[in-house]
């Protein structure tokens, strides 16, 4: 069963990817989603089998490879942690091949988009399932990979281009430092495979390794770099920049990759690792800052966007932190509980987004939107359940997740200091500020009089930070400049039918998984797929924390919709006045803290630079100054002159001879003499 949930998917990609052209669009759709179904009922079937009944289990593939003291083994880790992911990455994933034969009907290219959907697919399945370090890095990079492939997929699209390498670029920058915690693993502990890594964790607590000059603890060295890969991979600040250019690519990528998979993997990682992070807690803190301060600075950033698929994007950015926050407190169950639910109604807030999209003929600038509720009523139902849901409506999905998240930051202050105080502080505003930019996006969207014309849609103009429509912009796309002259339309039933499941995921999710996750049957199902140490007692502390740190998210959420409420359904006319009055803090939001600017000053421009100088001052005057244009040169120059005298003359030899005769009688004479 586990050999058919991981390699159907690659069996899918194979077909589609050589024989697409042969089995056509149509044929090469119903391959892929139809070996993703599958995977993904089976994945449910194991989730069951494992989580409510054998326990874990390892199953051996084959040997990868043996080095010295380096043994490799391709084999599947199964235990509760991985049938989690692979509920997750194959429903997911399945949906969002059912949703993209509706959407991507009008793409000639389908069969290659459906064969990069399933290479990530596979991608991933190798990742969550992977018992040893290496296999992880294998499945690691190959998520970036064919993330590289689909967020550039409209290859034609310039920026689609641009933001491709940019988020090649940027996870590269955290690969290499998850790259030195796997060579400080080896180094440590002799082996990659967690079997051998996690029983002697603790044996290494006050071990230390010189590193870049200093001496470190090893364990809290190897969490920090192993960390750093997580920040990268899962967009935490300061790597962040790569996920809203992200959303140059299709919708249906954005919601694989950029809502439940991919951008997941960094939290998965540290949620594997647990055994080892459990015994650095200066690494864990670092956890807890990085993750707030991602939670707060991309929710301050999600309320001024316009672009729909940029502010679901931000928001995915954000719940990642509270993901992390939960992870550095120790809290792991909670924060996969919340990776779990927020699969669900983050999936479908992006899907919903797409049938919007798909509805306006292509258009993603909500200003250029508004009363839609009439025209796609189904499309807005779907919307109103996912937002409900990412900002905490009782007894919803989110409601379970990012509430345990809050109240564990407030439960670990006695522990952990001020990074939980700090984390719990920030978490709170983000959820007022979640819940205000989630409800702007529906109000602009859904409610309100209409600002797409009321004969059609015309295409959009650039925004204020000068962005031009992401979707469906490539050249020879004749349609996306097309003046559409009829109202927006429900998008059709391949696209219904995913936003129906997963509003459902994110009613049902929470309730219905809340005991096993965080709650008494915590220790039956996980089954010590996660490690806590014997000091850690934060999933029982955290149902004791005081009634108002309970409420705090509820009311912030309450807040967070009534000035949504207020300002885009009352009063439309404050965010201009707002934004009027307020010039330099909301460019500065708008800006995305400045960020791109900030690194295109400090990192893009010198090493274009340096660059250029190797190039034009090293390459060309060193190098072809002294090799091609000098000294090669100044060769050809003297034997081309040298090969002159080769005439082929007979009388110009004989004279040559006279003259070397006379010279050499002289100086015999001379010398003689």
């Amino acid at each position: 069963m586990y050999h058919a949930i991981v390699f159907l998917p690659l069996i899918g990609f194979l077909i589609a990817g050589l024989f697409g052209r042969l089995i056509g669009a149509r044929g090469s759709e119903i391959v892929t989603t139809s070996l993703l179904m599958v995977s993904a009922v089976l994945s449910w079937v194991a989730f069951f089998n494992v989580g409510f009944g054998s326990g874990a289990t390892r199953v051996q593939v084959a040997t990868w490879l043996a080095s010295g003291d380096l043994r490799v083994d391709w084999a599947f880790r199964i235990d509760t942690l991985t049938v989690v992911m692979l509920v997750v990455v194959n429903t997911v994933s399945s949906l969002v091949h059912l949703y993209s034969i509706g959407y991507m009907h009008e793409d000639e290219h389908r069969p290659r988009f459906f064969a990069y959907l399933s290479l990530f697919t596979f991608a991933m399945l190798m990742l969550v399932t992977a018992d040893n370090l290496v296999q992880m890095f294998f499945g690691w990079e190959g998520v970036g990979l064919a993330s590289y492939l689909l967020i550039g997929f409209w290859y034609k699209k310039p920026s689609a281009n641009a933001a491709a390498m940019k988020a090649f670029i940027v996870n590269r920058v955290g690969d290499f430092g998850f790259a030195l915690g796997i060579f400080l693993v080896f180094v440590l502990f002799g082996s990659v495979s967690f079997d051998a890594i996690f029983p002697r964790a603790g044996e290494l607590t006050t071990q230390t390794f010189r590193f870049i000059g200093y001496e470190w603890n090893a364990l809290t060295l190897t969490c920090l770099l192993l960390f750093m890969g997580a920040m990268g991979k899962s967009a935490q600040f300061l790597l962040h920049t790569w996920l809203p250019d992200a959303m140059e690519g299709p919708t249906p990528v954005s919601a694989l990759i950029h809502a439940a998979t991919m951008v997941t993997a960094g939290v998965f990682m540290v949620a594997r690792l647990s055994p080892v992070f459990e015994f650095a807690p200066v690494a864990l803190t670092v956890v807890i800052v990085v993750g707030a301060t991602t939670a707060f600075f991309a929710a301050t950033v999600g309320l001024v966007q316009n672009d729909i698929k940029r502010v679901i994007a931000y928001s995915t950015c954000s719940q990642l932190g509270y993901m992390f926050v939960a992870l550095g407190v120790g809290a792991y169950s909670a924060g996969i509980f919340h990776l779990f639910t927020h699969a669900f109604f983050k999936a479908l807030l992006f899907l919903g987004a797409g049938s919007v999209i798909h509805a306006m003929h292509h258009e993603q600038d909500m200003r250029n939107m508004g009363g839609l509720r009439k025209h796609i009523p189904l499309t807005a139902a779907a919307m109103t359940i996912g937002t409900l849901a990412l900002t905490g409506f009782p007894l919803l999905a989110g409601y379970f997740s990012k509430d345990a998240i809050i109240e564990s930051a407030y439960a670990s202050v006695a522990h952990t200091g001020f990074a939980a105080s700090y984390a719990f502080v920030l978490l709170v505003a983000a959820a007022c500020m979640t819940s205000f930019y989630s409800w702007r996006l529906y109000f602009m969207t859904f409610e309100g009089k209409p600002r797409w014309g009321g004969h059609g849609h015309e295409a959009q103009a650039p925004g204020h930070d000068g962005h031009a429509p992401a979707e469906h912009a490539h050249a020879g796309d004749a349609h996306a400049d097309h003046v559409h002259a009829h109202a927006p339309h429900e998008s059709p039933l391949t696209m219904l039918v995913p936003l129906a499941v997963l509003a459902l995921g994110a009613v049902f999710a929470g309730l219905a998984f809340k005991g096993v996750f965080i709650g008494d049957g915590y220790e039956g199902f996980w089954k010590a797929a996660l490690f806590t140490g014997k000091d850690n007692h934060i999933l029982h502390e955290m149902h004791e924390v005081p009634k108002w740190v309970i409420w705090s998210p509820f009311v912030a959420m309450l807040i967070g919709f009534a000035l949504a409420l207020y300002m885009y359904v009352l009063r439309t006319d404050i965010p201009g006045k707002l934004a009027a009055t307020n010039p330099v803090l909301y460019r500065f939001l708008l800006n995305k803290w400045y960020f791109d600017e900030i690194y295109d000053f400090l990192i893009v421009k010198p090493s274009m630079w340096l660059g250029r100088m190797l190039w034009k001052k090293g390459d060309g005057l060193v190098i072809d100054g002294m090799g091609p244009d000098g000294i090669s040169a100044r060769v050809v120059d003297v034997t081309n002159r040298v090969v002159r005298l080769q005439t082929g003359y007979l009388y110009h030899y004989a004279f040559t001879m006279l003259v070397g005769v006379a010279g050499l009688v002289t100086w015999y004479l001379m010398t003689r003499g």
